[in-house]
């Protein structure tokens, strides 16, 4: 039993901490982050410029490779400093896999260098305004074969990033299946600008600057060589890439820890109450071991679903473990965090209310926490509970 990252590893993770703190220091994300609506496409360049898009993609076709591992470590590191906002980075590593996986070659050699050099950007249009987490039940958007390709209408939203994307990685229903609502929905891209097809932002608490769209498409035609995989398997094919996308969102968040951990530290030997540092007092010697514990509970189960999933074992128990523990350990500790700076806590100008808004959005999504645990315990044995 092996619980030390390997050397390689290790140094790995202090060039993307440097890089961090080099190039997108908290206080950089910060400014980024408070521009609601503004993409920050300096960032995504920067990113580009350092190789991240290419981590996990193959070398073949102008990836960096690196296995689960290594993208937990990058998107933790990331995290610690940018919060919510590394997911500009998560979003188009998610499409690329699937992409690499299922679509044809001719796409794959086409779009998979181009996603690894940063210059194309990919995003998730698959939830419904109906419903989210019965995604099958509630799918509207349908899609229409015509000569040459396929004919898409309908509404999408909280797609992330789609009005600066080229394309739409999109799940439409293509044949209706009695009594088998998975089946029968197929996974196109969905090139943007298309005629038909219109992204507007929604304002939202968190991950501000990101921006998450509402989708309509109004006769949208997509080509046939754009469809993704078999034709009426979409849903089955996007589940063998969803563990990844978890354990991605749990190592997310257990940077968000580290982050939260660093202000609440500099808070306590700085800030004065009473004539001492409020580090003195036994309340915050409290929480800050609670946080600790928290961390490492959210660490072990993150790397564990990781290593498992490079094994090649089933790791869908472990990663949704991974995701509901990172995700509601962030949120309490970046509430602590806020507490120990006492009013300031409650300012747009400090770090901890950026932790806690950005934390928030992973007890819902990309699965809410309550089906997570649904899923846990079905692989115990107890019957599916909806």
């Amino acid at each position: 039993m092996e619980f030390s990252l390997t050397a390689e590893q290790e140094m790995f993770r202090d060039t993307i901490r440097s890089w961090v703190e080099r190039e997108c220091p908290k206080s950089k994300a910060l400014e980024y982050e408070a521009q609601e609506f503004e993409y920050p496409f300096e960032l995504w360049d920067k990113m580009s410029e350092a190789g991240f898009h290419a981590i996990g993609l193959p070398e073949e076709l102008g990836g960096q490779g690196g296995d689960t591992i290594t993208q937990m470590l990058l998107t933790r590191e990331m995290a610690r400093s940018l919060a919510g906002l590394t997911w500009i980075y998560g979003i188009n590593a998610f499409c690329a896999k699937s992409i690499d996986k299922f679509a044809r070659d001719e796409v794959r050699e086409k779009l998979i260098p181009d996603m690894a050099a940063g210059r194309t950007r990919v995003a998730i249009s698959v939830t419904e305004p109906s419903g989210g987490t019965d995604l099958m039940g509630a799918m509207r958007t349908k899609a229409e074969k015509v000569d040459g390709g396929w004919r898409l209408n309908g509404q999408k939203t909280w797609c992330t990033a789609a009005h600066v994307s080229d394309y739409l990685f999109m799940m439409a229903r293509t044949e209706e299946v009695e009594d088998k609502p998975a089946k029968g929905v197929t996974l196109f891209l969905v090139p943007n600008p298309s005629e038909g097809l219109e992204a507007r932002q929604i304002p939202k608490i968190g991950m501000r600057s990101v921006g998450s769209c509402d989708v309509f498409l109004d006769d949208v035609f997509v080509p046939d060589e754009l469809v993704v995989g078999e034709p009426g398997m979409g849903f089955y094919q996007m589940l063998k890439t969803l563990n990844n996308e978890r354990i991605m969102v749990a190592a997310l968040c257990t940077g968000i820890i580290d982050g939260t951990i660093e202000e609440i530290l500099e808070q306590l030997k700085n800030r004065t109450a009473f004539g001492k540092t409020i580090g003195s007092f036994q309340v915050w010697h409290q929480y800050v071991a609670d946080m600790a514990m928290m961390q490492t509970q959210a660490e072990l189960l993150t790397y564990y679903s990781a290593w498992k999933s490079d094994q090649g074992d089933d790791c869908g128990r472990e990663a949704n473990m991974a995701k509901v523990v990172a995700s509601e350990y962030a949120g309490k500790c970046a509430d602590i965090a806020m507490q120990a700076l006492g009013g300031l806590g409650y300012s747009h100008e400090t770090q901890p209310q950026r932790y806690w808004r950005d934390s928030r959005l992973y007890r819902i999504g990309p699965i809410t926490n309550e089906m997570a645990r649904n899923s846990i315990a079905e692989t115990f044995g107890l019957p599916r509970s909806f």
